[in-house]
């Protein structure tokens, strides 16, 4: 995996929309799990909402989360299609213990009003490419332009 700093810098590119900001919470925080990150952002920020957004990879091992349950308790989820992990991350544990509050990917417009749990599995077009072949790719390209050009 690639250091906080390198994904902090790579989500604060792609995050284009004014609404987005990219910031390292649980250090700021001082929490380590996730249940408790979002309880302290609900703390702090009473009157918004939020949705969680993650992958189908990690709807996949979630039940594996200290507290997930807490989590799909706590606010609404959008889950979002990953290469392989699709039909592993709907037959797993935490798809089928909160299958009731599962809404349809033509409501997700209305997700931050349901009151959690709710969640959406939205089928997004998937990207072939891997993260660890990315993030190789990347790391190759980083090294080259590291190199001195050959004084010949």
């Amino acid at each position: 995996m690639a250091s906080l700093a390198r994904r902090l810098r790579t989500a604060a590119g792609l995050a284009r929309h004014p609404r987005i900001r990219v910031l390292e919470l649980e250090g700021r925080l001082g929490t380590r799990f996730t249940a408790d990150t979002l309880a302290a952002l609900q703390r702090m920020l009473p009157r918004t909402k939020f949705v969680w957004l993650m992958g189908a990879d990690n709807l996949h091992q979630i039940s594996d989360w200290e507290r997930w349950t807490e989590i799909f308790r706590r606010m609404p989820i959008a889950v979002f299609a990953r290469p392989t992990y699709c039909h592993k991350a709907l037959a797993g544990l935490a798809a089928q213990r909160f299958a009731h509050s599962r809404i349809g990917a033509e409501a997700a417009h209305r997700l931050a009003e349901c009151a959690p749990p709710a969640w959406v599995f939205l089928p997004v077009r998937l990207d072939p490419h891997s993260a660890t072949t990315i993030r190789s790719r990347s790391r190759r390209r980083a090294e080259g332009s590291r190199r001195k050009p050959d004084a010949r």
